[in-house]
């Protein structure tokens, strides 16, 4: 996990973050009948809600083709927007997990997340397209390019 916490090191705000209570982790998985990857439920179970937003600054100073995350979603959000976004538009099947500044989305695919995995995809939602599109083999991986910038 150690691309997730040098993820929250460069580029977490300095802000206190509580880790979520793995209880509550397990209503949500509850709510969706599904399994969410390992290395979120550490992100989240470890670090809280990480608010990144330095992450679009330095995006813009290199001119990244990277989509750049501002906020993990609590999960109350996790469990509402995924079905909000879902009748707004967004094709179904698909688990929010974070924001960028512009209201699109990063998510995880519903069938990714019926079996347990340590990691799984990640998928940008443009709501301005309403498009979903593969952004990173997994979650993991997704954090690491951040850190690579």
């Amino acid at each position: 996990m150690n691309s997730i916490d040098l993820f929250v090191k460069n580029w977490g705000s300095k802000n206190t973050m509580a880790p979520i209570n793995a209880d509550d982790i397990a209503e949500l998985e509850a709510k969706f009948n599904a399994i969410l990857p390992d290395s979120y439920k550490y992100l989240i179970s470890t670090y809280g809600l990480v608010h990144s937003p330095n992450v679009l600054t330095k995006i813009c100073d290199l001119n990244s083709d990277l989509c750049e995350v501002q906020d993990f979603l609590s999960l109350e959000d996790v469990y509402s927007l995924s079905k909000l976004y879902e009748m707004s538009g967004m094709p179904k099947g698909h688990i929010l997990f974070a924001s960028d500044c512009k209201g699109n989305m990063f998510c995880f695919k519903l069938e990714d997340c019926i079996n347990k995995q340590t990691d799984s995809p990640v998928w940008f939602f443009d709501h301005g397209l309403s498009t979903v599109k593969k952004v990173s083999n997994s979650f993991a991986e997704w954090l690491n390019e951040f850190n690579e910038l």
